[in-house]
């Protein structure tokens, strides 16, 4: 079968995959599942994991498949497979757990001591195929596209995540704002719209990404290069700042933003990387802002999202091309040049 392959770091994003003929997954377990992908969804991540960033952080094993966000048709199964069955349609959570670890018994399934992660540190989805296992699927409601929806396996569910904290710290009246209205922030910004009363402003340097945020239901965009953004929220609060900011950028100009734009007691949550924080700490004393790291949702968060989408309160705003056009999304990403989310259909 095909598989887009990463044989070793580069910059160079237009070089940075190959098409490579690979063995087909085979099942070795009982609870094994082999997805034939029909959507690969690609993220900032996969361009970090070509940089290398990722080494640091986990142990990854080159030449290594990439790809995180999928979904697609079940086509064979573990002998002791009952949640799907071959034919079922399936979006595939990431992380495949171990689910016995003390951290998976205690429903963190993203903390798993014994995961795996399609893309990152296992075999991922930028396939023909994909070996996954019966606790990472989640069968599609009937009608729903895999390449629809194979994004909400990572970018979905990790601004869900965001979103579903941000939440608890919102009242009615209450300001959010979303930094990065690209393919996490589209999400978060459509999550925060179905579960709060909060007003939502939404920052992003793009007049395309600002207009599809106001259509996804921001109250208020703000563009930072015309527009001083604390100022314009202590205006839009009457200088109560932000109680909850999503940061989907997570660059050092936006991190900085916090002392500035957040609510006394608010957050700063951070989902895009890449930066850092380099506040006093007299800075969050003060003001009793916090910042707060997100990770990809757990496995009953990717359930409650797709519940989301079938009652059409969460869209996916994507692009498709094919597997062999992978390097062309890497540099269209890197260059800001896609709007929501690319998808690769193999």
């Amino acid at each position: 079968m095909r598989a887009a392959r990463l044989h070793e770091y580069t910059h160079d994003m237009a070089n940075g995959l190959s098409i490579d003929e690979v063995d087909a997954p085979q099942i070795a377990s009982d609870g094994d599942v082999i997805v034939e992908v029909e959507g690969a969804g690609w993220c900032q991540t996969d361009n970090h994991i070509i940089e290398g960033m990722w080494t640091e952080y986990v142990d990854q094993d080159l030449p290594l498949t990439l790809g995180h966000e999928n979904a697609g048709t079940v086509v064979e199964t573990g002998a002791e497979v009952d949640v799907v069955s071959e034919g079922d349609q399936v979006i595939c959570h990431p992380v495949q757990a171990c689910g016995t670890c003390r951290p998976c018994r205690q429903g963190e399934t993203m903390y798993c001591e014994n995961d795996a992660f399609n893309g990152l540190t296992t075999d991922g989805g930028f396939a023909d195929q994909l070996l996954t296992s019966e606790r990472a699927v989640v069968p599609l409601p009937d009608g729903v596209d895999p390449a629809d929806i194979a994004p909400h396996a990572d970018a979905g569910i990790t601004a869900y995540h965001a979103a579903k904290r941000a939440v608890d710290g919102v009242n009615p009246g209450d300001t959010a704002v979303v930094i990065g209205v690209g393919g996490l922030g589209h999400i978060g910004l459509q999550c925060l719209d179905a579960m709060c009363a909060a007003d939502i402003v939404a920052v992003d340097l793009k007049q395309s990404a600002c207009d599809l945020a106001a259509d996804l239901g921001a109250h208020y965009t703000i563009d930072p290069e015309s527009e001083d953004v604390a100022s314009v929220i202590e205006d839009i609060t009457d200088g109560a700042g932000a109680a909850q900011v999503l940061d989907f950028v997570g660059a050092d100009e936006t991190t900085a933003l916090a002392p500035d734009i957040c609510a006394a007691g608010g957050d700063h949550q951070i989902i895009g990387y890449g930066g850092h924080i380099h506040e006093p700490a007299q800075a969050l004393v003060n003001g009793e802002f916090a910042y707060q790291g997100n990770i990809v949702g757990r496995y009953t968060e990717l359930q409650e999202l797709v519940a989301l989408v079938e009652r059409d309160a969460v869209s996916l705003h994507t692009t498709r091309y094919d597997l062999d056009e992978v390097n062309t999304v890497a540099r269209k990403l890197e260059a800001r040049e896609i709007d929501g989310r690319a998808v690769i259909t193999p």
